[in-house]
C-alpha cells in the first residue's frame, strides 16, 4: 500500500499540499483495515511524503515530495513500478540529465511518457534535458533474446528484437525532441551502439542517483512473425531495479559515482554511433 501511495505521490497524481484520501476511503480501496491504513501512512511520513498527519483530518502531500531521498531501507520494486516516479521526480530540475544502459530503452521510453504528461500540464517546468542511451550494436550476435540452440544476427528473433530497439528508441527521440517546438526545451538526445549484450540495464539520474537491474534470463515460448518458438530471454521490465542515491551513505555514494565512470567509459571508448534504422 505504500509502495502504490509513493508512486502516486513522486509522479504527481497526488500533487504537493494536496489532502490525501480520508483513512475509511483508502482501507476502503486497498480492502484493508485502517490499522493497516495508518501504518502506510507512517511509513511515508518517515520519508517526508506526507506532513500534517493527525487523527482528525487527512494527511497533506509534502510540498515537495520529488525530492525526497530514497528510502536504502526499501526493498526493490519491478522497473515497471520503480522507474517512472523516479524518473518523473528527475524531471523537477532545471537541467536532467539521463543515461541509460539497457537492451532495447522499451521501458524508459513508458517512464518518460510521465513526466511528459507532466511537462504539457505544465507542473513540471525542465529548461534543458540530456539523454544518452547505449543500447546493443545491430551487428553483434545477441547473448539474448535468442533461439534455443541457433545464433546468429540474421535469424528472425533478432530481427525482432532489432525493430523493437529501432522503435521503442524513435518514439523515444521523437516525444522529448518535440519539447523544443510546444515548450522551449533545449533537448538533447543521444544513442550509442555497444559491441556486446549488457546484462544489466543502469539508469543514471541528474549525477546523483543510480537505479540498477540484472536482466535474468528464462526459457519461454515465443511469437516471431507467424512462428512460435522456444527462445532464451528476459523481461526487462519485471526486473527488480535497486536504487542508490548520492548522499545517503558511503556505500550510495560510492556505486554512484562508479556507475558513472563505467557508462563514461564505455561511452567514450568502445561504443559507437548508433542509426536508428532497420
Amino acid at each position: 500500500m505504500a509502495d502504490v501511495l509513493r508512486a502516486r505521490i513522486r509522479s504527481g497524481e497526488l500533487r504537493p499540499g494536496q489532502r490525501m484520501p480520508t483513512q475509511a476511503q483508502l482501507a476502503d480501496e486497498f480492502g484493508v483495515e485502517r490499522g493497516t491504513v495508518r501504518q502506510a501512512l507512517r511509513i511515508l511520513q518517515s520519508e517526508h511524503l506526507l506532513t500534517n498527519m493527525s487523527k482528525g483530518s487527512p494527511a497533506t502531500v509534502a510540498p515537495t515530495p520529488a525530492m525526497a531521498l530514497v528510502d536504502s531501507s526499501a526493498p526493490p520494486l519491478p522497473t515497471a513500478v520503480a522507474l517512472t516516479p523516479r524518473i518523473t521526480a528527475a524531471f523537477s530540475v532545471p537541467h536532467v540529465e539521463i543515461d541509460a544502459v539497457c537492451l532495447t530503452s522499451a521501458t524508459l521510453t513508458l517512464a518518460l511518457g510521465e513526466p511528459l504528461r507532466q511537462i504539457h500540464a505544465e507542473r513540471l517546468k525542465p529548461a534543458k534535458v540530456d539523454v544518452r542511451v547505449l543500447l546493443p550494436s545491430r551487428d553483434i550476435d545477441l547473448a539474448f533474446p535468442v533461439p534455443v540452440g541457433e545464433h546468429g544476427h540474421d535469424h528472425p528473433v533478432h530481427r525482432q528484437w532489432l525493430a523493437m530497439r529501432n522503435a521503442q528508441a524513435q518514439v523515444m527521440q521523437h516525444n522529448l525532441l518535440a519539447l523544443r517546438s510546444t515548450h522551449g526545451v533545449d533537448v538533447h538526445v543521444t544513442f550509442r551502439a555497444l559491441p556486446f549484450t549488457p546484462p544489466v540495464k543502469l539508469y543514471l539520474l541528474n549525477g546523483s542517483e543510480a537505479l540498477f537491474a540484472y536482466y535474468t534470463l528464462g526459457r519461454r515460448a515465443t511469437e516471431v512473425g507467424d512462428e512460435r518458438m522456444e527462445t532464451y530471454g528476459t523481461e526487462g521490465s519485471r526486473s527488480m531495479l535497486f536504487s542508490f542515491e548520492a548522499g545517503a551513505g558511503a556505500r550510495d555514494n560510492a556505486f554512484v559515482e562508479q556507475s558513472h565512470l563505467w557508462f563514461n567509459s564505455l561511452w567514450e571508448t568502445i561504443s559507437t554511433e548508433l542509426h536508428l534504422t532497420r
